[in-house]
């Protein structure tokens, strides 16, 4: 807490003592310096475990920014390393002096080289290649040398370009191959339908078009890599130099762990976004190709919705705002600097001068409002089993609107969605954590309370202070019945926070892979506009830092262990190094003393539960397959070594095609489950067609969830024991 106390005592210094960055108009340079100086003072006295920053710290930024910038090392030459390891030690010195030396020369050098390379992978693949030739290629890149002439650094070119082509040919190949195939089925049934109605064939045959030959085949293929290179560049090209400095601030920030991170302004109100689920503009998804800014989604419910005239495929020319100023063309533009002529505060108007999908010129006049982005919250369905009903709740993350917690949180959502779900009258709920990265501390918090009557539900503590203990102070109990949380190597953070705590109190079964994600750390995300008075040198964006460590209330950490399944079902991502334990940086484990807590008044015993379900998974032909197929998936992506001969290409595709077969069952499996969309979602979808064919896709694959089909069947098992228990406990009331 001291060290949080020195930040606060910074900002106040700042807001009076920071004349020599506010009395000028700033430059890069000086609103460089400036970030570099908040960003080292506040992750030294904020950071719940602050690095020294010495000559160990500043070898590894080198090496981890480096990689970051030429991760194919084919751009920077053995000649520009060996300039550039003459600042290895000295990171750490030009970070406390300020001093931009390296990361000057560094993108300098690399903007350089950018422009080398483009002129280089365009002669390359001017030249056809000979895919008859025996040689290989490595994709390990990281152990390749740095090259030192031209010439390598062309052939490095050559061989990636290569096997990016390979690719390309072959399935330029497959494609004529199918072409052809289906015209000869077009032929046969031609002429058994001329035959019979006295037609002749050529009268029938639909026109087709010749076979390519294989160097045909061969230059498209090259003109595929080609695009989609200059797109590549084309995208690198409208990267200025805050991006990159940016990039180079991350390779510093993330040497104090893997989730302190710096936002430059736009990540931060992507992050935002990301958070709340909503922010304020059109509603449509906008993407940039080839100069053009082109529609390719519009967002259910948004005022392009809404207005029901802007088409996916539209493409914005001009952009003009409410107001007398005159229309800005947005062709050429970077898209980000686009999105900010485009969104803007709810209420106003945006005029937007649109090329449509057929070709006419339209100027339309959209009302700018709130936007929500529906495929972040909280969602719910029932289903029949065995003639009880039960209900899944879907979370993708525990959302909070930044600025007012009580506007929108996921807590709040989920504890309404049960109140739907209770007058369907269910038996059993199923909360559905798979791929939650996590979210707001507090909304776990809550979310925990609904289930729980009272009582602790996480520990915190920072560096060098006392732990603290986060309650639910609220007795009231949404939802009583059996509960069953659905968990993967994704489900990280807040996710763990709730899974651990439902299974400390003994008051949910968890289901899913052997362990969660492992993340058991709390950042904060700090404004570093506000740390500088009268700020003349733009947004200075926001730092993303660890401010604390949580631990489960029985005192053990998720940090690098996650949370331990109760039910281990076989996933294809089981052999795949994910989680925590494979970041960089990762803090170690460690454990506090446990809280005082008592396990939940109605707890049954899941022993039989889990011996039940480990009984059916262990005689279950799908999830033997699934773990077959995650030994093959691990195995294919392991490797390393590909050849670029065609002939053998085609060979060791052939191979993984022929044992792909053997997995393509996963994809038939059909369980007998029906879910339904609850009453007020059925007249929300009798309006919105497009929320109606998102819902009929997830009733669809929960149809086909392995994974949703036995956490139903442990509520099943837990249903009967658990009405008892309850009952019994209601007597002794």
């Amino acid at each position: 807490m001291k060290r949080n106390y020195k930040i606060l005592l910074l900002a106040l210094m700042l807001a009076f003592a920071s004349c020599s960055f506010t009395t000028k108009t700033f430059e890069d340079p000086d609103k460089d310096k400036l970030l570099m100086q908040l960003i080292t003072y506040v992750l030294g006295e904020g950071h719940f475990s602050p690095k020294e920053i010495n000559d160990e710290f500043s070898e590894q930024v080198f090496k981890s920014y480096l990689d970051q910038l030429d991760p194919f090392k084919r751009y920077f030459y053995a000649s520009d390393i060996k300039e550039f390891e003459a600042y290895k030690n000295q990171i750490d010195d030009q970070l406390k002096n300020q001093d931009l030396a390296f990361f000057n020369l560094t993108h300098q050098r690399l903007l350089k080289r950018l422009a080398e390379s483009k002129d280089m992978y365009q002669e390359v693949l001017a030249n056809p290649f000979d895919f008859t030739i025996d040689e290989e290629i490595n994709t390990e890149y990281k152990n390749l040398d740095y090259v030192n002439s031209k010439k390598e650094m062309r052939e490095r070119w050559r061989t990636q370009l290569k096997f990016s082509t390979i690719a390309n040919y072959d399935d330029l190949i497959s494609q004529q191959e199918n072409t052809l195939s289906k015209k000869n089925k077009v032929k046969d049934m031609t002429t058994i339908e001329g035959e019979a109605e006295g037609f002749t064939v050529s009268e029938k045959l639909v026109e087709t078009k010749e076979k390519k030959s294989l160097s045909e085949l061969e230059k498209e293929s090259r003109e595929t890599t080609l695009n989609s290179l200059n797109e590549l560049y084309d995208y690198i090209e409208e990267r200025q130099r805050e991006d990159w400095f940016a990039m180079y601030l991350n390779a510093i920030v993330a040497e104090f762990d893997p989730h302190t991170f710096y936002y430059a302004p736009e990540d931060k109100e992507r992050f935002d976004v990301a958070m709340s689920g909503k922010f304020e503009g059109i509603g449509a998804r906008l993407q940039k190709k080839m100069d053009v800014i082109t529609i390719t989604e519009i967002i259910s419910g948004g005022p392009a919705w809404k207005q029901n005239k802007l088409e996916v495929g539209d493409q914005i020319l001009k952009v003009k705002q409410e107001d007398d100023e005159p229309s800005v063309n947005v062709v050429g533009m970077r898209l980000e600097e686009a999105v900010k002529l485009i969104k803007g505060p709810k209420g106003t108007d945006v005029i937007l001068t649109t090329k449509r999908v057929d070709g006419t010129i339209e100027d339309l006049t959209i009302t700018r409002d709130v936007v929500e982005l529906e495929e972040v919250y909280a969602k719910s369905t029932t289903v029949n089993k065995d003639g009880k009903k039960f209900g899944v709740i879907n979370l993708p993350g525990f959302y909070v609107t930044m600025d007012d917690y009580n506007e929108r949180n996921a807590a709040t959502d989920v504890k309404q969605e049960i109140e739907r779900l209770k007058k369907e009258n269910i038996e059993g709920l199923v909360l559905d954590l798979r791929n939650n990265g996590g979210g707001s501390l507090q909304t776990v918090i809550d979310m925990a309370g609904l289930f729980i009557k009272e009582g602790p539900i996480v520990q915190v503590k920072t560096t060098g202070g006392q732990k603290e203990v986060l309650k639910d102070k609220d007795k009231s109990i949404t939802w009583d019945g059996p509960l069953v949380i659905l968990v993967n190597e994704n489900s990280a953070s807040a996710s763990e926070i709730l899974a651990a705590a439902m299974q400390d109190y003994k008051r949910a079964l968890v289901i899913g892979s052997e362990q969660t994600f492992g993340k058991g750390t709390v950042q904060t995300v700090l404004d570093l506009n506000r740390m500088v008075k009268n700020n003349t040198g733009g947004d200075m964006g926001a730092l993303k830092y660890t401010i604390q460590k949580y631990y489960r209330i029985n005192g053990g950490s998720t940090q690098l262990e996650g949370v331990k399944s109760d039910v281990v079902v076989p996933d294809r991502y089981s052999y795949i190094a994910l989680g925590e334990k494979n970041q960089d940086n990762p803090m170690a484990y460690d454990k506090i003393d446990a809280t005082d807590y008592n396990v939940w008044s109605n707890y049954v015993d899941y022993k039989k539960a889990i011996e039940n379900s480990n009984a059916r998974i262990s005689q279950n032909e799908h999830l033997k397959l699934i773990d077959e197929n995650a030994k093959w998936v691990k195995r294919i992506r392991d490797k390393e070594q590909y050849s670029l001969n065609y002939d053998n290409y085609k060979a060791a595709l052939k191979l993984n095609e022929d044992e792909a077969k053997q997995f393509e069952k996963l994809t038939d499996y059909k369980t007998n489950l029906t879910f339904t969309s609850l009453p007020y979602e059925n007249k929300l979808m009798a309006a919105d067609s497009v929320l109606r064919v998102k819902r009929e896709r997830w009733h669809e694959a929960l149809s086909h969830d392995v994974y949703v089909e036995e956490a139903l069947n442990v509520l099943n098992d837990l249903k009967s024991t658990y009405l008892v228990k309850k009952v019994a406990n209601n007597v002794k009331e």
